[in-house]
């Protein structure tokens, strides 16, 4: 259990008490829940940064990072809607594209094949934790801004989907 599988864990962690302050009637909560996601959303840039720099790469990184990333935005997600912030044909997109790589990856390993993450699938994620945080800030005047960037987090989890199955579609004939 090195560093970056420690923040993995940690990011994990954070995940209910994020769900908690959204829930809860206060208006401290909402700023709290922003620094809980903003810090989460931290240690996945941080956890990921110490493991390659120091050859800290473990399988249990490879599957938990992707997961605990998953976690956190879903959840980050599934609360806005009910907040009324954040569309559910959106989040059903979202998370579709989320349940079809995991598929697609169980497949692939099955199989043998390991299946590198995307830069578009990166961008995808940064997009998406930036778009939460615009929307957890909840500025006046801000809505069209958390428009564009809900609409840039949609067409790119489409994009990172289609470029994903493009490029790892011999998974597909390689059934055993």
């Amino acid at each position: 259990m090195n560093l970056p599988n420690k923040l993995t864990c940690l990011r994990m962690i954070m995940v209910p008490f994020f769900v908690v302050c959204m829930y809860l009637p206060q208006s401290w909560a909402r700023y709290a829940a922003l620094v809980i996601f903003i810090l989460a959303s931290l240690t996945d840039t941080a956890d990921g940064y110490i493991a390659r720099k120091y050859k800290l790469v473990t399988d249990f990184g490879k599957f938990m990072d992707p997961l605990a990333d998953k976690l956190l935005v879903c959840s980050a997600m599934i609360c806005l809607i009910h907040t009324g912030e954040l569309p559910a044909w959106v989040v059903i997109i979202i998370i579709a594209r989320e349940f079809i790589i995991s598929g697609f990856r169980l497949v692939a390993s099955d199989n043998g094949i390991v299946i590198a993450a995307s830069w578009w699938g990166k961008i995808k994620t940064i997009l998406q934790m930036i778009m939460i945080i615009v929307i957890l800030l909840n500025i006046d005047g801000w809505r069209p801004v958390e428009l564009v960037l809900i609409a840039a987090a949609t067409v790119m989890t489409i994009v990172s989907l289609i470029d994903y199955l493009m490029k790892n579609k011999q998974v597909l004939g390689s059934q055993k």
